[in-house]
């Protein structure tokens, strides 16, 4: 290509990015002006990926974790031949179009993770790093390289200055991830005005004192000296990050290199002159040379014979291990092993029984060795939240097969690199750390639960009962605040079985964020053959136990740790002459998926006598217990002192719930 026909495919991408934003009238047009030659770079010389099948298992990832910069990959994706439309470029922001503000993983063809806020893309592109190396050490042989590709991204100066991004660049500088290459677009603006105002740090030195490979291009719209740096990058055992020094809003006459242009359509006037500035026709907008168009398509072919030289080398592999190929297309079908879950542990009654967070360890060490998809770890509390997988290696840079991760104190960024492992594919990845540290990384838990990615959280330390930790570590909110993101399944299980079956609605459910909420003391385990079967817990509440069949007097309905002091509670009152019934809820959103009839059987609306029982706040409650039923629970910061100690001075006892009871009789 000319040096005038390579500035010309340039300004295409410039122009039809600006055009979307200012037809939408709304957007980001800054990013996409600025760090074209950088998109151009990786999606015409580097990237390994074929339009036409966008799920192509060995293509390399792009991430724009800059996602504010939405029309940079939706133009990208049009130009190349993705199964993204002119007429959608022109629909871009609006309702019910699938070129949405900020990309949204599973609803625009080619777009790999969902990103917008900061730092959320790099983060998961780190887990996609992961992800390649764990699956090419497992099912690479000798000459068969059939797992080989890269995770490419754009990033900038917002991403670098969150924390979440320099979690995950530690990580993944420890981790020796040389298939990760970021360009960052050094554009040094932010919104309120020059980074200078709060960001003059050296990123280069940053990155490597993380044992990065870094390298500086001084004119972002330089093509070849971006390409020779992705060049040397890939030869480079380190994850990489390349500085571009660009421009924000590259080519606008009084805009470029103004924070002004960060967020907003650039104006008719200035879009004008632009255009006329470099020889580019005003009208019609959207404008795409036919020769322009026709340069970026030749990647329809490229692609097609990339994935087809692939496809031949894998029938080799096939042919030469037929069992690790189909278990490889298994894992990336995402299809679950027949009988898997006679794995699944039943556990006996026990009084005494077994913290629920135990429960869970034996469930995922039962379970590991029939799942080899399951991947995961915790922010450096593997011994407290019980998550090591016995007789399995942990994952590093010398047993990248190992599948413990070692995140170190870094929820931030776990929850991010998490998902990462998710929409790369062939995983079934949790994550975890004590629930009250769950807010860290709650912009990873949302995102997560938007997009469906399927990540499970294993939170643990789940109450007061922390205890001597005392309120810093005592979770009161945190339950109902995860009930608040909507399509994220929280489950707070109330013995060992209910444990396990949690467990297995997690593993089933591959659409869905799950949060297992467990506890750090013992909860007596019971007795099935006296109690209805945990199975249940699939439904979100059932009946657990009761008097007799038939309308009861009361419903004593709990969660979690919680469940055998409504259980115990009601074999006293039971005593007292009356019907009880002891409902079990280890998750609201399951129950509000149950037909109407189902919830109906469940909790009678002709029984207006109702507590609830959970060690957390009692908002949202008043849904399930009605105008006329009690909640106990905790609406004010917990205390410092002995688990069992501060559990009766909030109330959670056996008497107090009796008590309760009685005054609604």
């Amino acid at each position: 290509m000319t040096e005038l026909d390579l500035e010309k495919a340039l300004n295409t991408i410039r122009f039809l990015s600006a055009d979307g934003v200012q037809k939408a009238n709304s957007g980001h047009t800054g990013l996409p002006m600025g760090t074209a030659a950088l998109a151009y770079t990786l999606f015409m010389r580097h990237m390994n990926y074929n339009p036409s099948d966008p799920d192509w298992s060995n293509r390399d990832r792009f991430v724009l974790s800059g996602g504010h910069g939405s029309m940079l990959i939706y133009s990208m994706l049009y130009l190349t031949g993705y199964a993204v439309s002119m007429d959608d470029l022109k629909q871009f922001r609006q309702w019910g179009s699938i070129t949405p503000g900020h990309p949204e993983w599973g609803h625009t063809p080619g777009v790999e993770t969902t990103t917008g806020p900061l730092g959320q893309g790099f983060a998961t592109g780190v887990g996609m790093a992961i992800a390649e190396r764990h699956l090419a050490a497992i099912f690479n042989k000798p000459g068969h390289e059939v797992v080989d590709h890269y995770t490419y991204g754009i990033v900038t100066d917002g991403d670098l200055m969150e924390g979440i991004s320099s979690e995950a660049a530690s990580l993944a500088g420890h981790l020796k991830l040389g298939k990760l290459v970021y360009l960052y677009d050094d554009n040094k603006i932010t919104i309120e005005g020059s980074t200078n105002i709060t960001f003059t740090e050296d990123v280069a030195k940053r990155f490597e004192a993380y044992d990065w490979h870094v390298q500086r291009v001084a004119d972002g719209n330089d093509v070849e000296a971006i390409d020779a740096a992705v060049k040397a990058a890939k030869k480079d055992p380190r994850p990489s990050i390349i500085l571009c020094r660009t421009t924000i809003g590259y080519g606008l006459p009084t805009k470029a290199n103004t924070s002004g242009i960060h967020g907003s359509p650039a104006g008719k006037e200035e879009l004008a002159k632009a255009k006329e500035n470099v020889g580019w026709p005003v009208e019609p907008m959207f404008y795409v040379p036919e020769e322009i168009l026709a340069h970026f398509r030749t990647r329809l072919d490229t692609g097609k014979k990339a994935q087809q030289t692939w496809e031949k080398a894998y029938e080799a592999y096939k042919a030469a291990y037929p069992d690790f190929a189909a278990e490889y297309e298994r894992r990336l079908a995402g299809k679950l092993p027949k009988g898997w879950e006679k794995s699944l542990p039943v556990f006996p009654a026990n009084e005494k029984g077994l913290a629920s967070r135990e429960a869970s360890g034996k469930v995922i060490n039962a379970i590991c060795g029939g799942l080899p998809e399951l991947f995961g770890g915790s922010a450096d509390l593997a011994s407290s939240v019980k998550t090591w997988m016995d007789k399995v290696p942990a994952f590093s840079s010398e047993t990248p097969e190992g599948r413990n991760m070692h995140f170190g104190v870094r929820e931030i960024s776990m929850g991010a690199v998490g998902n990462g492992l998710q929409v790369h594919g062939g995983f079934i990845p949790y994550v975890s750390t004590f629930l009250v540290f769950s807010d860290y990384a709650r912009g990873s838990i949302r995102v997560a639960a938007l997009s469906k990615m399927g990540v499970i959280w294993v939170l643990t330390h789940d109450s007061i009962a922390v205890g001597e930790d005392g309120p810093t570590h005592q979770p009161i909110e945190h339950v109902m605040s995860l009930r608040l993101i909507p399509d994220l399944v929280v489950l707070r299980p109330g013995d060992a079985n209910e444990v396990s079956e949690a467990w297995k609605y997690a593993v089933e459910h591959r659409d869905e964020e799950v949060a297992l909420i467990l506890s750090r003391q013992n909860l007596p385990t019971f007795d099935r053959n006296v109690c209805k079967p945990a199975k249940g817990v699939a439904k979100g509440g059932y009946i657990l136990y009761e008097t007799e069949e038939g309308t009861p007097d009361i419903i004593l309905m709990a969660t979690g740790s919680e469940l055998s002091l409504a259980y115990e509670a009601g074999k006293k009152l039971e005593k007292q002459g009356r019907k009880v019934r002891v409902v079990s809820f280890p998750s609201w959103e399951l129950f509000e998926k149950q037909p109407k009839k189902y919830q109906q059987s469940v909790l009678p609306s002709e029984v207006t006598r109702r507590v609830s029982i959970e060690a957390g706040v009692t908002t949202g409650w008043q849904k399930y217990i009605g105008s006329e039923g009690i909640a106990i629970g905790i609406d004010t910061f917990g205390k410092c002192g002995p688990g069992e100690i501060v559990l009766e001075k909030f109330g959670f006892t056996v008497e107090n719930v009796v008590k309760t009871a009685r005054k609604l009789f």
